[in-house]
């Protein structure tokens, strides 16, 4: 299948496991074979039936009785021959046997033991690449995607793969040599019996196949509907507040419990289909060992072409056959599930990365003259997001963008750090497009500071440190003087330490935007980017960090998104625009002087 060559991709790094896991396996196959062959001569001997295991000694050379067992009776009729020689074979009998079975456990295991860093690390490295992906993703994936199915794809489908598709390699890896080394002595045993037997396989297959094709489609819709689920319930967490002041827990209720029911009767129908591949492989098992009995039977019994000894080993190497090939129609029913995950986890690997690094990228040491837009348009799904924009940002100034909401102000910030590319025009940093520069460089000049704050659940250092593996102490409490966030960090019973909750949660508002700030202020960026950094605080709070702000603006080129024109009015340049265009641009006061557009929100807002 198809789907299989993305875990076949993962599995060739490991080739010396595999190597060892073929060899063990083998061998351990052969002790099997073999322990289970000193049957026939055990049960002649128990039996009484020197005669056979003598006719069978004096026919070991011939072609249809090459048999390493016949070897064994030649040696034991001649220990017959001696006084008590029957209690002698029996006991080389039982001993051989117990040696060959130990055997057959230690090379099992030592292969189970080589298979084990084979199966959790193609997990593990699909887990890994499909984390790095994620974060190297453009933004715009993430507005079109509900963050509960990436979830399901990195737990849920994961964790399929490996009930399914990673087992399967197990499976993939030991049976077939199972089987074919099994298949090899019953053809040595008696070929018109196996050839006979061989006749019902077709029909096995015929039959499993037919059922398990629906099995890859629905295990999709399972799939899908968890994420849904995994969705609501993240928008639960995340607007619980909400929820519970509009009385809406009865509608989240409802509409929880009806993607809940759809998700159960999806994965009631998978599963009954997935559960039908063992008794049915049972059921097909018996029916094959039914007619092997029947017609070795008469072979025994009619014919003569088979002595009772090798007839029951027969039935006995039979019957450990039977086991992997309901392994194999197990995991053939598996895989139709497991497929469904791994395509949508294929899906998110094969996401094309809009943003990438140049092949020989140019690497940005410093921010030395300017920002300039030339021509720039930005469109998304065919919607003109902006157009026809042209302006310089000079170095050390500051550059405010103000606008009526969907104006296309955070867009245009967003293209200055590359978390989209522009459709036409360019962008230059000191005379070189951006898209020339190494992303990394690029970024590592420009620090952000957003108007929801974002926090990890870390420690208060440890969000400030942010992106910074080795820092002093002595930087952190720096950068949060300059916030303004020393003093309610220092009222926290364990300081810089205090862990500040799933995305700050533990923090007020003010507290988690001045942690940001001194996240900026610890990058030290030649380039400030400020998305409505006060737009959502009380005025105590916003005056603390306006405060902040304007250290943190000091002697950098700083590019500005504001809501409360008040946070604006000292700024070099203000950029008014609408409907993706610059309509209007000048200095506060050229702006209110020309009575338009910059005037009326102005007004609106009673600036004086």
């Amino acid at each position: 299948m198809k789907s299989l060559r993305t875990v076949f991709r993962y599995v060739k790094r490991y080739p010396r496991l595999i190597i060892s896991y073929f060899s063990l396996n083998i061998l351990s196959n052969i002790f099997s074979v073999v322990s289970l062959g000193l049957m026939s001569p055990f049960l002649l001997l128990v039996f009484k039936k020197q005669d056979t295991l003598a006719e069978a000694a004096s026919q070991s050379g011939s072609l249809e009785k090459i048999n390493p067992v016949n070897y064994l009776k030649v040696y034991l009729s001649e220990i017959l021959n001696q006084p008590n020689g029957d209690i002698k074979a029996l006991g080389i009998i039982c001993v051989l046997i117990l040696l060959f079975v130990i055997l057959k456990n230690i090379f099992l295991y030592s292969a189970v033991y080589c298979l084990t860093p084979i199966r959790n690390g193609v997990l593990n490295d699909m887990r890994s690449h499909m984390y790095q992906k994620v974060l190297r993703l453009p933004i715009s994936f993430f507005n079109d995607q509900r963050k509960g199915d990436i979830m399901s794809r990195l737990t849920n489908d994961l964790s399929d793969v490996e009930t399914s598709v990673v087992n399967l390699l197990e499976t993939l890896f030991r049976e077939p040599v199972t089987i074919i080394l099994f298949f090899s002595y019953l053809v040595i045993l008696s070929p018109p019996l196996t050839l006979f037997l061989v006749l019902f396989f077709p029909v096995t297959g015929l039959i499993i196949g037919r059922i398990g094709r629906s099995l890859k489609k629905q295990g999709t819709v399972v799939q899908e509907k968890l994420g849904h689920i995994l969705s609501t319930v993240e928008e639960t967490l995340g607007g619980m507040r909400i929820i519970k002041a509009f009385n809406a827990e009865k509608v989240q209720f409802d509409r929880f419990e009806k993607q809940n029911e759809e998700l159960f009767r999806s994965k009631n129908r998978v599963n009954r289909k997935r559960d039908l591949a063992s008794p049915l492989s049972e059921v097909l098992g018996v029916g094959a060992v039914v007619c092997v009995l029947w017609y070795g039977g008469r072979l025994v019994l009619r014919d003569s072409f088979l002595d009772p000894g090798d007839f029951l080993s027969y039935i006995l190497v039979f019957s450990q056959v039977i086991q992997p090939l309901k392994n194999l129609s197990t995991a053939a029913y598996n895989i139709r599930k497991g497929a469904a995950s791994l395509e949508r986890i294929e899906h998110l690997l094969n996401e094309p990365e809009v943003v990438e690094n140049p092949v020989n990228p140019v690497i940005l040491k410093s921010f030395e003259r300017s920002i300039e837009f030339r021509n720039v348009s930005f469109s998304y799904k065919d919607v003109k997001i902006l157009e026809d924009i042209s302006l310089t940002i000079e170095k050390g100034k500051t550059v405010a963008f103000v606008g009526s909401s969907g104006a296309g102000k955070s867009t245009l910030v967003d293209l200055i750090p590359r978390f989209h590319d522009v459709t036409s025009g360019e962008i230059l940093i000191d005379g070189i497009d951006i898209r020339k520069y190494d992303l990394h460089s690029l970024r590592e000049q420009m620090g952000i500071v957003t108007q929801e704050p974002i926090l990890f659940n870390d420690t208060i250092a440890g969000n400030i440190a942010m992106g910074k593996a080795e820092i002093e102490r002595e930087q952190i409490v720096r950068a949060a003087e300059i916030a303004n966030a020393a003093v309610f960090i220092g009222h926290k019973e364990e300081g810089y330490d205090t862990r500040v909750g799933e995305r700050g949660s533990k923090l007020s508002g003010g507290e988690r935007q001045r942690v940001t700030i001194a996240r900026a202020v610890l990058k030290n960026p030649a380039i400030l980017i400020l998305d409505e950094a006060t737009s959502s605080l009380d005025t105590e709070s916003e005056k603390l960090v306006q405060d902040a702000i304007d250290h943190l603006m000091e002697n950098r080129t700083s590019i500005v998104i504001a809501h409360r024109l008040s946070t604006i009015k000292n700024a070099d340049e203000i950029i008014v625009l609408k409907k993706g265009r610059i309509v209007e641009r000048g200095n506060h006061q050229s702006l209110v002087a020309l009575d338009g557009m910059y005037n009326r929100l102005v007004s609106m807002q009673e600036i004086k």
